[in-house]
C-alpha cells in the first residue's frame, strides 16, 4: 500500500448548485493507474454541530424538516461556518438561531469527515454548557421544535425512528463519553 497521494492531473467543474459543486478529478496513482473520481465541494469553511446541555442531565435537541428523507428528524443544532467566523462563533450563533440559547462554555469534542470519498467538508462537534436565553433570527422556514432529552435515556433516544442522522448519533456518543467518563476531547 502506497502512502503517496495520487497526482491530480486535471480538475473539471461538472455541476453546481447553490450549496455544492461537483468536481471531477483525473488522478494518477503511484502505480501508474489513472482514474476519474467525482467529489462534492461544499463550504470550504466547514460546519458545526452542537450538543447543548440545558443542565448536567438534559440534552437539547431540535426537530426539523430533512429534505433528503422528506421527514422530520430529531437531532442537534447544526450549520455552516460563515465567512469570518470560527467554529466557536458559528456554534454559538447556531444555538441562538435554532435553540434560543447561547453558551458561556463551548468545548470542541471532535472533527468529523462527513464522507471523505465524496466530500471535502468537515464538521466540528462541540459541547455547549452553561446556557442562557438568547435568540437570533435564523434561516429556517418554520419554527424548530425544541426537545429536551434526559442524558440517562440514551437508549430511548436511539430507539426513536426520527433520531437517525449519523452525525447526531456520533455527537451523542462523543458527548456522553465526555460527560460521563470524563473522556478527552480532540
Amino acid at each position: 500500500m502506497s502512502s503517496k497521494k495520487p497526482e491530480i492531473l486535471a480538475t473539471e467543474l461538472v455541476a453546481k448548485s447553490r450549496l455544492f459543486q461537483v468536481e471531477q478529478l483525473h488522478l494518477r496513482f503511484s502505480n501508474g493507474v489513472e482514474r476519474h473520481y467525482e467529489r462534492m465541494r461544499g463550504a470550504m469553511s466547514g460546519a458545526v454541530m452542537v450538543v447543548p446541555m440545558l443542565d448536567d442531565h438534559t440534552l437539547l435537541l431540535v426537530r426539523e424538516y430533512a429534505a433528503g428523507t422528506h421527514s422530520y428528524e430529531l437531532g442537534f443544532p447544526k450549520g455552516l461556518i460563515d465567512p469570518g467566523e470560527d467554529a466557536m462563533q458559528a456554534a454559538n450563533r447556531e444555538l441562538q438561531e435554532e435553540v434560543g440559547y447561547a453558551a458561556r462554555q463551548l468545548e470542541p469534542l471532535y472533527q468529523l469527515a462527513l464522507a471523505p470519498s465524496y466530500f471535502s467538508a468537515r464538521m466540528e462537534i462541540l459541547l455547549a454548557r452553561d446556557l442562557y436565553p438568547s435568540r437570533l433570527e435564523g434561516d429556517e422556514p418554520e419554527p424548530l421544535e425544541l426537545v429536551p432529552w434526559p442524558l440517562a435515556d440514551i437508549d430511548g433516544l436511539l430507539a426513536r425512528p426520527d433520531f437517525s442522522e449519523s452525525r447526531s448519533i456520533c455527537a451523542l456518543f462523543l458527548a456522553q463519553k465526555k460527560l460521563t467518563l470524563g473522556g478527552r476531547s480532540r
